[in-house]
């Protein structure tokens, strides 16, 4: 059980490339807050919450319509003892055609549960990805962290 990375997934009616499209606009769904691009392969971005989360991600795989792969250049937390659990870790969107809808497969590679922040930041991404996401695909609107 030591390879538990965080997954879920969700079905949308909307496209492949309308699901890319919002993945891709992260401000939309995950935080007004983001400095920086996030659209391109090498772009790099800053998501911060208050004093409680930062971290530095960098585009490394953008296939349009597909897949999209983060990976956690540096994070620090303030209520874990190891303020750079996520470090090194992927954050991976995949996208495919499924019995006529949109799937989307979220998986955080390298958060597992012998991290500290494994049930916060499951409940989190869970509520990010299958609820604002989500929303953003399928109306045009998400619910990410409002500028501070």
């Amino acid at each position: 059980m030591n390879n538990q990375n965080l997954t879920t997934t969700f079905t949308v009616d909307q496209t492949p490339e309308e699901a890319f499209a919002a993945i891709k606009n992260v401000r939309g769904w995950w935080s007004e807050e983001i400095e920086g691009n996030t659209g391109e392969p090498g772009d790099e971005f800053t998501y911060r919450y208050e004093d409680v989360h930062r971290c530095k991600m960098k585009l490394t795989e953008v296939i349009p319509g597909k897949k999209v792969v983060w990976l956690v250049l540096d994070n620090y937390f303030n209520f874990v003892e190891d303020k750079s659990e996520w470090k090194g870790t992927e954050v991976i969107f995949e996208i495919s055609e499924k019995d006529g809808q949109t799937e989307i497969r979220f998986t955080h590679q390298g958060l597992v549960p012998e991290y500290e922040c494994f049930n916060i930041c499951s409940k989190a991404w869970s509520s990010y990805t299958n609820g604002s996401l989500r929303s953003l695909i399928t109306t045009g609107k998400g619910q990410p962290n409002p500028k501070e």
